[in-house]
């Protein structure tokens, strides 16, 4: 049941220089109720949220936590409050360098009423007692580092649940788990609900929002532009609400390829897996999805060069293809947008045109100089192309939304011709409405290359892919032809029925 309003803002506007990002903002958290915001990159969803955690001073409105005035000005403070935030970059959440029983309780080891000798055995007993109620089974002893990236969202979302928070904010927190640990974490925030924490919960998945939502308020240019809290929810009002317009959901034109670029011919990617064969054409877009852990990144990275196959062969038009590095790889016209843009992608202190322009300085160059007005035009194409938000190419990283930094590492590798373009998780937190635009360029620019997607969810594929692959335990068990597909039969293999010949 719906309790009072334990988190209230009020007309909350920002602005950064003579951008007004914030237009006036007003929102109230219920006890016991998940509300889900919705809001294209640059709707103003990551200020709110940033306000609200202490991290950002607001330049208008007021705020109320359980009926007194809230104000935080640091994270810290905020969380003393009982605001706590899980931000999507997972890094903001845990130390990477120390083990996962110092993370859970590293804010009491570290806060003002820090116990003056540190006791090791103590502190896993309180980090085992919080990975308890989370489920989590892994080593406590284990550095954080040396997780797989769905682990460390667990840890970061344990480790927040450990402040006992009365407002528990979770921004995109299932884009790196598997459906079982989403389940896990689904299952957590209906025992949250019950308990009277006030959750908002920032997703664009539908599979999500329909599983968690008791309200849904839809964001746009800075202002809310949209409630939906009228049984039965109104999913697709929300999404047109944030989008401003109708959507139209577009079939797939098929194109199917007679001309192979890539050819994989029994590629075993891990001890115990069942090999890969399989061709990708000329001008074709295969999306290759299935759960988190079932070797799509590991599959990508070895097209890519950066990790061995332990058995099979590959051709790249015809001529043996065998890259022992990323280098040889992107020397033989195969690019990759690795999975995390933040670790593995873009680079902070770099502004746009520097960002694109990175992996090719040495084709950009003549005699060891870069030619700037190459790298100025190279960046400024890519920026009208893809609609990247933006004043110029100029602009740092760091000023743009998430969805627009996404645009930024896919225009990096589309600047040049490319035999077989590999996108790990392209649309991971990114928006219904930068998901589309970029899927509409991968398909306009598709001739020429084979264009592979690695992707989680089932609609991404669908909205983009020719031809649809399943993985599963590290190999391939289907195929399906983006026309009239089994649905049934797709989720299925998805969950990991038998295998299907789908050399």
């Amino acid at each position: 049941m719906v309790g009072n309003a334990v988190f209230r803002a009020e007309g909350l506007r920002k602005s950064f220089g003579r951008t007004e990002v914030l237009g006036g903002v007003s929102l109230a958290l219920h006890a016991g109720e998940v509300t889900v915001l919705m809001g294209a990159n640059g709707a103003g969803k990551s200020t709110f949220v940033k306000i609200i955690s202490g991290v950002y001073e607001r330049g208008g409105g007021t705020m109320d936590l359980a009926g007194r005035e809230f104000a935080p000005t640091t994270p810290a403070e905020a969380i003393r409050a009982g605001v706590v935030t899980v931000h999507q970059n997972i890094n903001d959440g845990v130390v990477a360098d120390l083990d996962v029983a110092t993370n859970l309780t590293l804010d009491r080891l570290s806060g003002a009423n820090a116990p003056m000798l540190f006791n090791p055995a103590r502190v896993r007993r309180e980090a085992r007692a919080v990975a308890d109620r989370m489920g989590l089974a892994f080593d406590l002893k284990a550095r954080v580092s040396d997780l797989s990236l769905a682990d460390r969202q667990m840890v970061a979302i344990a480790r927040a649940l450990a402040h006992q928070p009365k407002v528990l904010i979770l921004d995109e927190p299932t884009s790196s788990l598997s459906s079982a640990e989403a389940d896990r974490l689904f299952a957590l925030i209906d025992r949250l609900r019950e308990q009277g924490v006030a959750i908002l919960y920032i997703s664009h998945r539908m599979s999500d929002i329909r599983r968690l939502a008791d309200r849904i308020v839809s964001m746009r240019d800075g202002v809310v532009s949209g409630v939906f809290d009228s049984k039965p929810l109104d999913y697709e009002g929300a999404v047109n609400a944030m989008l401003g317009r109708k959507i139209h959901l577009d079939r797939i034109v098929v194109r199917d390829s007679a001309k192979p670029i890539l050819t994989i011919d029994g590629l075993r990617i891990a001890q115990g897996a069942k090999p890969i064969s399989l061709t990708l054409g000329d001008g074709e877009v295969v999306a290759i999805t299935g759960l988190v852990g079932v070797g799509k990144t590991a599959l990508a990275e070895t097209l890519f060069g950066v990790r061995k196959p332990l058995a099979g062969a590959m051709t790249m038009n015809g001529m043996p293809y065998a890259p022992r590095s990323a280098g040889d790889a992107i020397a033989a016209g195969v690019f990759l947008v690795a999975k995390d843009r933040g670790e593995n992608g873009i680079v902070g202190g770099f502004n746009i045109q520097e960002n694109i322009s990175l992996p090719f300085h040495k084709r950009m160059s003549r005699f060891a100089v870069l030619k700037r007005r190459l790298e100025r035009a190279t960046a400024r194409r890519q920026i009208k192309e893809l609609g990247i938000v933006c004043r110029s190419e100029k602009d740092e990283m760091s000023s743009l939304s998430g969805g627009n930094q996404q645009k930024v590492m896919v225009g990096r590798w589309m600047a040049q011709d490319a035999t077989l373009f590999i996108l790990d998780e392209p649309f991971q937190g990114v928006d219904i409405s930068a998901r589309r635009d970029i899927a509409a360029k991968l398909r306009a620019s598709a001739g020429g290359r084979a264009t592979l997607l690695f992707v989680t969810e089932i609609d991404e594929a669908l909205e983009t892919a020719d031809r649809i692959l399943v993985m599963s335990e590290q190999t391939i068990v289907g195929e399906h032809r983006n026309a009239d597909v089994d649905l049934d039969r797709l989720l299925a293999e998805v969950a990991g029925g038998p295998l299907h010949n789908a050399a």
